[in-house]
């Protein structure tokens, strides 16, 4: 895998992972100065002394806005570096709970086995979940004929990619598209070869939004039984559907590029994908324990777009070093500051989590302590 390591100065390029890394040009910090950056303001003084290199790993959603976070979080604590593995939701939380990395990024929360082994590398308190990160899935299709946005209800989408409708032309995607010219081409099925946080949320909104035409386990891996193409990762899917025409695949939004997106269909109209459509549904999601949210995926709310990847940052409650803790909430803290998610936005398009989701997410980082 390609590694690319992004600072305010260079890139380098190495074959383990994806590593980003913010170097400072301010020089050192204010030996006085010991607060951790809390309040996210993101301002050009220094407020962390953390230093050293973070590690993490996991959802290949976030690789754009964690380089934009790695850069950033330079601005309050010149010092640290943050190297992160786009590996996969599945693979980030295996070297989290194996204690290879500090933190994972996963488009889906951790399982309760997963959150019981945690216990083993953060100590009895166990791991957290912080919403980092918030961007629609889009239903990317490509064909270059057709100009318009086409509809499709939930039914009709878990139909195409349970294979039982194969032509663009079908009468249930026809249907619901008068006017436009749909192609007599086959549809081709392109999901996720990985074990993948996003594959997990799109299939949650099909099972949910049309349980009757979606009868496949929810889960990271996509149905076996199921016959499609297949490529590794968002840059992967998005590569493969964009090479093959009436192709159709299901990709963080920020990241399809020129494809086309389904408008879904939610109550009794249709929603485009966006942002915005995307953070109302998150804002009447409720919070777990853990700080994971339950999503209403079925939601008939006007305006809402309910196919959504909330993509988390996971952490242990406590760490085994005041250095590793340092780090962490320094990084933690910069990454769901408004600074920090508007640097994300800017990267990736994604959707700025709400006050009262930082305000949550803020009082568990400041929590964070050192074992024992």
């Amino acid at each position: 895998m390609k590694a690319l390591r992004f600072g305010r100065s260079a890139a380098l390029l190495s074959v383990a992972a994806i590593a980003l890394t913010a170097c400072s040009s301010a020089g050192n910090t204010d030996n006085g100065s010991s607060s951790s950056a809390a309040g996210g303001t993101g301002s050009e003084q220094a407020t962390s002394e953390a230093k050293g290199q973070l590690k993490g790993a996991g959802a290949t959603s976030q690789e754009s806005a964690i380089g934009a976070w790695a850069d950033g979080v330079t601005s309050v604590a010149p010092e640290l570096t943050v190297q992160y593995s786009p590996d996969g939701s599945g693979a980030g939380r295996e070297k989290f709970l194996a204690g290879a990395v500090s933190f994972a990024g996963s488009d889906s929360a951790m399982k309760d086995e997963e959150a019981e082994k945690a216990k083993e590398v953060c100590g009895d308190q166990g791991a957290f979940h912080v919403p980092a990160y918030v961007s629609p899935i889009a239903i990317a299709y490509n064909l270059p004929s057709v100009k318009e946005d086409i509809k499709m209800d939930a039914e009709t989408v878990a139909k195409v990619f349970a294979g039982e409708i194969k032509k663009w032309n079908d009468d249930a995607i026809a249907s619901q598209n008068e006017g436009v010219e749909l192609p007599d081409t086959d549809i081709t099925v392109v999901h996720r070869s990985d074990k993948s946080g996003t594959t997990k949320n799109f299939v949650s909104y099909l099972s949910e939004a049309a349980p009757e035409a979606w009868t496949y386990e929810v889960a990271e891996e996509w149905p076996s039984d199921i016959t499609a193409e297949s490529a590794q990762g968002t840059k992967g899917v998005v590569g493969q559907a964009s090479s093959t025409e009436g192709a159709i695949t299901y990709a963080d939004a920020s990241a399809v590029g020129t494809l086309g997106t389904v408008d879904v269909k939610v109550g009794d109209e249709y929603v485009k994908q966006s942002p915005e459509a995307a953070a109302k549904l998150v804002e009447t999601s409720e919070e777990k324990e853990d700080g994971s949210l339950e999503i209403d995926r079925a939601t008939t709310e006007q305006g809402v777009y309910p196919v959504v990847l909330v993509s988390y940052h996971i952490y242990c409650n406590q760490y085994d070093s005041q250095e590793t803790v340092d780090q962490v909430k320094a990084f933690g803290e910069y990454v769901i500051s408004e600074d920090g998610q508007k640097a994300a936005q800017e990267a990736a398009g994604n959707a700025p989590i709400t006050a009262a989701t930082r305000d949550a997410a803020m009082k568990r980082i400041e929590a964070i302590s050192v074992q024992g």
